[in-house]
């Protein structure tokens, strides 16, 4: 079995404050992620909606990252020994990101409709990570039918629902994609590491989660993120989880030969 990688969702926790941004990359370092996870768009690109007048549109601006912080952020990356993963949203900013490294690229559910974006995220990128959060099963199965390299593909099971209620996580869902597409992922919304759990239980390659070192923060997400302890429970597990997968055969055990030796009958004297 492969170990399950985790993903910190920094998103725009930082609020485009990039000492901030180091301080939750060291820490989601120090937790154990293989990758930290921003977001990447332009305000000026942003139809309008419900976001121009609920206080969401000042936060975009405020959180809104430049070329040269996208750049900076790489960086430190590096420099935490972390995988940079950036959401992207448009055609455009996928192009720029490409720029900055072909590795690995996030679609997130909003935009699993859009098989244009997908389908150029596969030709440039190593490893396509798509979200399926308010995706309905035919556009689940468009992807599977575009003529793309669906190894570079994890599909991330998700319920896009901030944050998520237990009730309505449905990990069934996640046990029937596998049944199409055996490199599956889930990206929580779940207060609490129980999802990230149960996850990693039912065979998930990727798990991501919301991350944060204040809930206090301003922002939605920084409410229901994840701190720096409970994902390392989160990696803990997941490295435990992960040794008692090791496939040891169908034998005896070298560990067990003591036992096999001399303690069978030994209660038999007569």
């Amino acid at each position: 079995m492969n170990r399950c990688e985790l993903i910190a969702e920094i998103g725009w926790n930082h609020m485009g404050d990039m000492k901030l941004a180091e301080k939750m990359i060291s820490e989601a370092s120090n937790s154990g992620v293989e990758y930290c996870k921003f977001q990447t768009w332009k305000v000026k690109n942003l139809k309008d909606g419900p976001w121009n007048k609920d206080g969401r549109l000042e936060i975009y601006n405020k959180a809104e990252l430049s070329d040269k912080d996208h750049y900076e952020l790489v960086n430190l990356c590096k420099k935490y020994n972390v995988k940079f993963l950036t959401s992207v949203f448009n055609i455009s900013d996928l192009k720029f990101v490409s720029e900055l490294s072909n590795h690995s690229i996030k679609i997130p559910s909003h935009e699993v409709y859009n098989l244009k974006l997908i389908k150029q995220s596969c030709e440039i990128f190593k490893k396509v990570f798509i979200s399926i959060g308010a995706c309905k099963w035919n556009e689940f199965k468009n992807i599977l039918n575009l003529d793309i390299d669906l190894k570079k593909v994890y599909f991330m099971y998700c319920v896009s629902s901030y944050p998520l209620s237990e009730e309505n996580v449905n990990f069934p869902k996640l046990l029937e994609i596998q049944k199409s597409h055996k490199q599956i992922g889930y990206s929580g919304h779940l207060k609490g590491i129980e999802d990230a759990i149960a996850a990693i239980n039912f065979g998930a390659l990727i798990v991501e989660k919301h991350f944060t070192i204040d809930n206090e923060l301003p922002g939605r997400d920084n409410k229901f993120a994840l701190l720096p302890n409970e994902m390392k429970s989160i990696s803990r597990y997941r490295d435990i989880f992960s040794k008692m997968n090791i496939n040891k055969g169908l034998d005896i055990q070298e560990c067990e030969m003591d036992i096999y030796n001399n303690y069978r009958g030994r209660w038999s004297k007569n």
